[in-house]
């Protein structure tokens, strides 16, 4: 179940800029890469320490520093002091409760966003924050777990293909926005699947477990909405920004994922109305069976009712009913109620009761 409030009791009192971890610890320890690059050379090595990242602040090369797990405070201090992050900033990358942003504070831009991945087992949408760093000739992200959605980044920046050796850090940063998103896609297929599938169900075999399912998705798609509505504001803050850090030739890529982003907004509207539309489906559905049911139940009793007033009353046993002596009485009663019972039951068709 996606939790949509995470518990912030250690944050309670304490002054603004203090980082405390807010979330659920993905990763034992912090994993910190450093890929190093321009258009002729290239370096990639893991870190040890935070202190091995420092060298690459002021290099003329790009730098790409990648920390999987946000809940270490000295590790986000350490790259926060030496980086010279506000502490506002280091605040937010330990409290993966933000809301999508983008913030200039003109030496580096600060961005939040919100990754998501598709639980095969658990047939559920997860999410991870992920904040990015981008100043002159770096960019550091936070992730909260070890992942692998920007592997094909760091291939292309291995094998140097198409122009990211050749771009500068903003494009690397264009380059993390671009595959966040085209993972959006991913969930989006997945879910239509499921909406799909359930469309089925509820109108072949509307079970009380669909009912639950289809309460469980519309909490993803709330859950969903929230996660990706803001970060249309933050793409097109960073593609009309007049920042320095973003080159013009690298406006034009963010222009791309901005309309992506509006693809998977309209995706995620047009999910949340078939959702809603098959919550009212079921209903419909459950109702009328249920009305089937009633109107069987109630042309069944309807019939008996005749037939019952009639055996009612020869099973009084008066003394003086005159047919309690004749002989072909009893057939005779029978005749009777058959008759009523079939001539009732052709009265129904004919109204098209039945």
């Amino acid at each position: 179940m996606v939790k949509f409030i995470k518990k912030r009791e250690k944050k309670i009192g304490l002054p603004p800029g203090t980082p405390v971890f807010v979330g659920e610890k993905k990763v034992e320890k912090e994993k910190i890469t450093i890929i190093d690059y321009d258009e002729k050379q290239f370096q990639e090595k893991d870190a040890r320490t935070v202190e091995e990242c420092f060298p690459f602040k002021d290099t003329p090369t790009v730098t790409w520093i990648n920390v999987d797990g946000v809940h270490q405070v000295d590790v986000i201090e350490n790259i926060g002091k030496h980086f010279e992050l506000h502490p506002l900033v280091r605040e937010d990358i330990m409290n993966t409760e933000q809301r999508p942003k983008m913030e200039d504070f003109e030496r580096y831009i600060y961005i939040v966003l919100k990754m998501l991945y598709y639980d095969e087992i658990k047939n559920e949408t997860k999410i991870e924050q992920v904040s990015l760093i981008l100043g002159e000739n770096f960019v550091i992200s936070f992730q909260e777990m070890e992942g692998d959605i920007f592997d094909p980044i760091r291939e292309r920046i291995r094998n140097g293909k198409g122009r990211i050796r050749r771009m500068g850090a903003d494009y690397l940063a264009y380059a993390l926005l671009d595959a966040i998103v085209d993972k959006y896609f991913l969930i989006l297929e997945k879910l239509g699947e499921r909406i799909e599938s359930m469309e089925e169900e509820v109108m072949s075999n509307p079970k009380p477990e669909i009912f639950q399912e289809i309460h469980r998705l519309k909490r993803e798609m709330i859950f969903l909405r929230k996660s990706v509505w803001p970060l249309r504001e933050v793409i097109n803050a960073l593609e009309r920004g007049e920042s320095s850090l973003i080159r013009e030739s690298s406006r034009i890529y963010l222009k791309d994922v901005y309309d992506h982003t509006i693809q998977v907004i309209d995706t995620v509207e047009t999910f949340r109305d078939m959702v809603s539309g098959m919550h009212d489906t079921y209903l419909s559905v459950v109702s009328n069976r249920m009305n089937e049911v009633m109107k069987v139940l109630t042309i069944i009793a309807t019939i008996f009712i005749p037939l019952t007033f009639i055996a009612g009353i020869y099973g009084m046993n008066f003394k003086f009913m005159p047919e309690l002596e004749w002989r072909w009485a009893y057939f005779a009663i029978w005749i009777v109620i058959l008759i009523v019972a079939i001539f009732m039951v052709i009265f129904f068709r004919r109204k098209k009761w039945l």
